[in-house]
């Protein structure tokens, strides 16, 4: 098919921040945030609708396809007490479909789902007594809860909803749950925009939650595998229940076993009507889309959703951290080693600083962790995390470190603190902070590269901040910062007082720690 005007000009707009991308690692002018945000200016509309739903438009018409990114401002930092790991519930949900898809009889089953929870929570009752409980009511509620599941599933129509989106081409289907947020997200082609209107406007505003307590089993089952039987998992865990004593940043999103076992659809059903009211959501979309058309569908098909109140933020703070804070786990697997300094969110003005400091310390062979210890033969991997688990409230910089074969995790640890302690006492040089600029300017446009990206950044930044344009505001936020900025966030940061530690040590088969060390 010969290509139009149209399109050719479509494709040269949409190309040109592949080629900026080269030209800013090849040490070329800065370009500036302005500069950028200027010509996305033409392309991003932006419009609420009168329930509180936004929307974050950007045009690409390089190729007819478009990515949809929906933003709930809802994590596991929102869970109630007693209900981790019911946000995570959400993602395994995403798709099970509506009162009108993905069943046969949707009276027959909404009737049979709600006779299978009301048994289950007097199972969950029952069994809340302990060692007063009745054990052969238990057992009769838990035969007659598994007899009114199997009922509620023989209604099911199981997997139409996804399979609708695929026989229409959808691409990048998935979800995904994190402390801050959830996310769902997948690209269409540009004459199926109608569809996505209309198959999330009806999962938000007509939810079944049908297989709750068959997903339920998935999550526990996926908490045994990824923590309980990861040392890795298991270190992670203890280690922001440790650098977190109030903030809810330091329970597991995949939420704690006890609680996974007593969760209930009724749970769920309360948490979704908190939290995914309409002003509670972003919408990014980019691609082959025109912004007039995109909020005529959106009138049309999400001005029914409710408003929902205005969930409250979370208002516990992390108290000041007054010593180091440290969790040992021995254990015949490879050591590692986790070191977290408590530092602000993504709205502190230090934000940009930490990305510098992220790039000297770990980011390519010559970052100064990379020389000191894994060019040295001491540590396998080191890695450096800006902000962990989260970013938008209070959290920590995040350090990793896999020593070698031989070498103890104090070494590491040590070896570590080492580096830290020069950044504090000598600073960076400008050589290593103008790399850090140009790298980080690069990702940023390299990351805006892909219609799933632009859809999923814009969301975010909208709902985070109140702006997308604030994603090239930090351009100009980096650029202003000076070697002298890193030395002084480097000493208020890494002191010992605001540091939590967690590491693994291997043992022998008999239980001794080993001695060998290189």
């Amino acid at each position: 098919m010969p290509i139009t005007a149209t399109q050719s000009a479509g494709r040269a707009a949409g190309s040109w921040l592949g080629a900026l991308a080269v030209l800013l690692l090849l040490a070329v002018p800065p370009v500036q945030g302005q500069d950028l945000l200027s010509q996305f200016e033409e392309k991003v509309t932006t419009f609420t609708l009168d329930n509180g739903l936004t929307f974050v438009v950007v045009e690409r018409h390089d190729a007819p396809v478009v990515s949809f990114h929906t933003y709930a401002d809802v994590g596991s930092v929102n869970e109630p007490a007693g209900r981790t790991g019911l946000a995570h519930m959400f993602e395994h949900m995403a798709f099970k479909g509506t009162t009108s898809i993905g069943t046969k009889n949707i009276e027959n089953e909404m009737a049979a789902l709600q006779r299978q929870e009301e048994i289950y929570l007097q199972l969950r009752r029952e069994k809340a007594k302990g060692p007063q409980a009745d054990s052969a009511r238990i057992a009769e509620l838990q035969k007659k809860f598994k007899k009114a599941q199997a009922e509620a599933e023989s209604y099911m129509q199981q997997g139409e909803y996804e399979n609708i989106l695929e026989r229409e081409g959808v691409t990048g289907m998935n979800a995904y749950t994190s402390s801050d947020a959830t996310g769902y997200m997948y690209s269409l082609p540009a004459n199926k925009v109608e569809l996505f209107f209309a198959m999330e406007s009806d999962r938000f505003r007509n939810p079944v939650m049908r297989e709750f307590y068959t997903e339920r089993d998935v999550v526990m089952e996926e908490r045994r595998q990824r923590t309980e039987s990861n040392p890795t998992g298991r270190l992670i865990e203890e280690f922001l229940t440790t650098a977190f004593k109030a903030h809810p940043y330091g329970q597991p999103t995949i939420g704690h076993m006890s609680d996974l076992q007593n969760l209930s659809r009724t749970d769920a059903r309360q948490f979704f009507e908190k939290y995914y009211g309409a002003n509670n959501l972003t919408i990014g979309i980019a691609g082959d889309v025109e912004p007039d058309r995109m909020k005529e569908l959106a009138n049309e098909y999400f001005r029914q959703l409710p408003e929902g109140n205005d969930p409250l933020p979370v208002t516990t703070k992390e108290p000041e951290q007054i010593g180091e804070r440290r969790v040992i786990i021995r254990e015949q697997t490879q050591p590692f080693v986790l070191i977290g300094y408590h530092r602000g969110s993504v709205q502190s003005e230090n934000d940009p600083v930490y990305d510098i400091l992220v790039d000297v310390l770990s980011r390519g062979r010559t970052s100064r962790l990379h020389q000191a210890l894994v060019e040295k033969e001491k540590a396998l991997n080191v890695q450096v995390v800006p902000s962990y688990p989260g970013s938008k409230h209070e959290t920590l910089f995040g350090i990793f470190g896999v020593p070698n074969r031989g070498v103890s995790p104090d070494t590491v640890e040590h070896m570590i603190y080492n580096e830290l302690e020069k950044i504090k006492t000598q600073g960076i040089t400008q050589e290593e902070l103008e790399r850090a600029k140009t790298r980080a300017r690069a990702d940023l446009i390299g990351n805006l590269d892909s219609n799933s990206s632009l859809a999923a950044r814009f969301a975010e930044m909208e709902a985070l901040t109140g702006d997308w344009r604030n994603i090239f505001r930090q351009l100009d936020e980096l650029e202003a910062v000076t070697v002298d900025d890193v030395q002084r966030v480097a000493k208020k940061t890494f002191e010992r007082s605001n540091r939590t530690v967690a590491m693994i040590k291997t043992t022998d088969p008999s239980g001794e720690q080993p001695t060998a060390e290189k």
